[in-house]
């Protein structure tokens, strides 16, 4: 007979909470370890919400592609949220055990490297850090080789009778999605007839602010843990960092709002 369900045992308790192992004798190792943690379980959960939302908008389903991304949306606010938990961490408490992250640092997250490019960002430097053949190699190469979210999105919008151009619809996937006039003036179509695609592009705008208020958050978090010093493995820190805030990634949905 199968052994009963239990709360420890569904959640697999043993192996998660005996997965923080501090270098140090720092008590605030500890926080560092599990806000980093948490992050990547948030990231797997956005990369399962995302991959659902495509295939909701690809199929059409405007009600539960809208419902996709009001939890997405959830779950992006409570990412930028940790960070004041993390801002609690003076610069002294973190030097005191820097050391001991050696040449770790939060640019290996291959996760997150996936999540951008689910949400479009095609860079060849993103996976080139990781080994040839390695997993997380393949998963962000696989990322950046499908469509991305704003291309189902364009065929969501093809789908609700708007004239999408053939060559946004049909283009090649792996390459940087590019702003395109045409695509705005279809956009600036299905805002004028403010229906329910209207209230997706406005979710989507939505989840574009919540990726850079994160990176806006985020570099400010750095800064004042670690000033202008370099990051841990010798990546460039803030510096870099300042260099991602305020990039749209959804060019388009906000060129738009310039059209008369």
């Amino acid at each position: 007979m199968a052994e009963p369900v239990t709360y420890s045992g569904y959640l697999r308790l043993d192996q998660l909470l005996s997965a923080q192992q501090p270098r140090s004798g720092e008590h605030d190792e500890m926080l560092f370890i599990v806000i980093h943690q948490i992050y990547e379980l948030w990231f797997k959960q956005l990369l399962h919400e995302l991959g659902k939302l495509q295939a909701e908008l690809e199929s059409g389903t405007t009600t539960h592609a809208m419902r996709t991304l009001r939890r997405t949306l959830a779950i992006l606010k409570i990412s930028v949220g940790q960070l004041d938990v993390l801002e609690t961490m003076t610069p002294t408490q973190f030097t005191r055990f820097r050391a001991e992250l050696g040449t770790s640092s939060g640019f290996e997250s291959a996760q997150f490297r996936q999540l951008e490019a689910v949400l479009g960002r095609r860079d060849p430097m993103m996976v080139a850090q990781y080994p040839e053949g390695s997993a997380e190699r393949e998963r962000i190469a696989a990322a950046m080789a499908r469509p991305s979210l704003f291309d189902s999105f364009l065929r969501y919008l093809a789908g609700q009778g708007y004239d999408v151009p053939a060559g946004a619809l049909h283009r090649d996937v792996s390459q940087p999605l590019e702003g395109s006039p045409a695509v705005q003036q279809v956009l600036k179509q299905v805002y004028d007839d403010d229906t329910d695609a209207t209230a997706v592009c406005e979710l989507l705008v939505d989840l574009d602010e919540g990726m850079q208020e994160w990176r806006y958050h985020h570099v400010k978090m750095v800064e004042r843990t670690i000033g202008g010093r370099p990051g841990t493995g010798g990546s460039a820190g803030a510096n870099y960092l300042r260099t991602t805030v305020g990039n749209p990634t959804f060019p388009d949905l906000w060129a738009m709002r310039s059209l008369g």
